[in-house]
């Protein structure tokens, strides 16, 4: 499974990514999880994402051209 990485690496305060949602501890060590855990990982990360979009509507317009740009 591919990397939900779009190359837009910020963490908030809560050590969350603003580009694919993920949490630190994700992100290191995404390379030694199974494809179970990388799929219970990215429905987090979907969470993660509509939550953060709550909060900053500009925040997804940012994700969209990070995305287009990998």
């Amino acid at each position: 499974m591919k990397s939900p990485c779009i190359r837009m690496c910020t963490l908030n305060e809560e050590d969350v990514c603003l580009g694919c949602g993920r949490l630190l501890g994700e992100i290191t060590s995404w390379v030694s999880l199974t494809a179970i855990q990388r799929l219970e990982v990215t429905a987090q990360c979907e969470k993660r994402i509509a939550e953060l979009d709550k909060r900053s509507p500009y925040l997804q317009e940012t994700r969209r051209r990070f995305a287009k740009n990998i």
